[in-house]
């Protein structure tokens, strides 16, 4: 029995050479120092690589009269070097890394550097994550230091502290507040429950100016005393708000940065983080207070001095941090650009590219690309071409989509052509990514075609709309397998696409 057969351990990696292996092996029920091995190998996270005897054994376990074998053991903290005795195998150490005191120092400030870092980072994330947790902490501080400024403005309004209180109306206010803030979160999340997959970004930072809004707000109550219930209602409405983006958004975040399944582990560093970060915002108002206190008169005054400066770091760091969560996960806008970058340079961007073209588009303006690309139904608001409606004539049973054109109106009220990708009722993914690879050849050919202009589409006969139909149809089924194949090698998630309420519209045949 080979001897790596016997050591069945993940964390034991030997490398033997070009030599033999051992014709005998001790059983592991007969030798109790190898069974505290593997047990003590299984519990813990340390590596063991075999190397190169000084005397020139090259690796091997033989029979009696055997050369040793040096091994490194790799902890998290230091490297050890070993020496195996194949006789009585015994492992005897041959130095314990460290050299010196310089070496102690070292091995000292490594050893509380990886405690830290296994308290806060999770152990299989990417590299991005230390980016992303760097902006969290940025944003977290100056975060829970405006929450507790705000808070303390509110009980200065409201009387606490003073003989002019009035706990009873107070109670009544805070219990409208609350009640009023919780109904409009449940609005609003039932009324937005799709963009917080397909515009995750874009939501996540928008309710977050919001937020911080929200802080402005309850900051004006000392100033306004008599407007107090109505300030507050509408800053909880707010807070409430920016509150359910943040819960519904907070898993794809997590599952962005993790390598293997391990959503749980990343999820409870970060809530360790949330509250170490929040603690340190704590501190920071508790100095700032304490410099209010100090200019009693100017009090009101002073918060907002504090206010866009605090404000402004904390949207700085959701923003900055926002830039490192790269999601794999399709949606119609994210799939476009991928389209587009295969047909255009014969490759598949990986989702950090991607994400960095998709920035966070904060007012959700797309720009003003020819030929935009829309999913969804026609719209007897849209006027139809006359190549569209003869299209549509000829949709058969088999096709689970057609492309058309469609002219809407701007917003600058100006008639503009677009592709309109209509999807047949149960349509998988694959005919969504078919349909758009087809739409977006389409678009390719209309600007690569300089003698086509826009206001002769709905004219007769100068431009054959047929022939560049059939022809970015066999194009897209012609790729869109080597396509997916290589999606999901560069870790895009292509079981389902994200679509918005509007997209996910399909139509049917009547006799469906």
């Amino acid at each position: 029995m080979p001897l790596f057969s016997i050591l069945h351990t993940p964390t034991w990696n030997f490398q033997w050479g070009k030599y033999p292996l051992a014709k005998k092996s001790i059983p592991i029920n007969q030798n109790l120092f190898l069974r505290r091995v593997l047990v003590f190998s299984l519990k813990t996270s340390t590596s063991l690589d075999s190397v190169s005897s000084s005397n020139g054994g090259g690796g091997r376990v033989e029979e009696k009269g055997s050369k040793p074998i040096h091994f490194i053991v790799k902890g998290p903290t230091k490297v050890s070097r070993y020496l195996w005795e194949g006789d009585g195998l015994k492992i005897v150490t041959v130095d314990d890394g460290v050299d010196g005191a310089s070496s102690s120092d070292n091995g000292f400030c490594r050893f509380c550097c990886t405690i830290v870092r296994d308290f806060f980072i999770p152990r299989h994330v990417r590299n991005d994550y230390l980016y992303y947790v760097k902006w969290k902490l940025l944003h977290r501080v100056f975060s829970s230091a405006l929450q507790v400024l705000a808070t303390q403005a509110m009980f200065t309004a409201i009387g606490v502290g003073f003989s002019s209180s009035l706990p009873s109306a107070a109670a009544l206010n805070w219990v409208l507040k609350d009640g009023l803030g919780r109904l409009s979160r449940c609005i609003y999340t039932a009324s937005l429950a799709s963009a917080f997959d397909t515009n995750l970004k874009r939501v996540r930072f928008s309710t977050s100016v919001i937020f911080v809004t929200s802080i402005g707000l309850e900051l004006l109550t000392p100033t306004f005393p008599r407007y107090f219930l109505l300030l507050a209602t509408i800053a909880n409405i707010a807070k409430q708000i920016s509150l359910a983006c943040y819960l519904a958004t907070r898993s794809s975040v997590h599952q962005s940065f993790a390598i293997i399944d391990n959503l749980g582990e990343i999820s409870a560093k970060a809530q360790i983080q949330t509250v170490c970060f929040d603690i340190l915002g704590l501190m920071l108002a508790a100095l700032v207070n304490l410099w209010i206190e100090n200019h009693r008169r100017h009090q009101a005054g002073l918060y907002f001095f504090v206010y866009p400066f605090f404000a402004s770091m904390d949207l700085f760091g959701i923003y900055q941090g926002l830039k490192h969560v790269h999601l794999k996960t399709l949606t119609k806008d994210r799939l476009e650009i991928i389209l587009n970058t295969w047909i255009e340079s014969g490759y598949v961007p990986s989702p950090a590219e991607v994400s960095e073209k998709e920035g966070i588009n904060i007012l959700g303006v797309k720009g003003k690309n020819l030929w935009p690309i829309r999913i969804g139904c026609l719209n007897s608001k849209d006027q139809i071409t006359k190549w569209s409606m003869k299209t549509i004539q000829f949709v058969t049973d088999d096709d689970y989509y057609f492309v058309c054109m469609e002219i809407f109106k701007g917003l600058k009220q100006t008639k503009q052509h677009r592709i309109l990708l209509s999807m047949r009722e149960g349509s998988e993914t694959v005919h969504v990514i078919t349909g758009l690879l087809q739409a977006c050849y389409i678009r390719r050919t209309l600007l690569e075609n300089n003698s086509i202009d826009e206001s002769n589409l709905s004219s007769s006969g100068l431009f054959d709309w047929s022939v560049i139909l059939e022809d970015s149809k066999k194009y897209a089924e012609r790729d869109v397998s080597n396509l997916i194949d290589e999606m999901v090698g560069m870790g895009w998630i292509v079981k389902s696409i994200l679509l918005s309420t509007q997209e996910q519209n399909r139509y049917s045949f009547v006799c469906d």
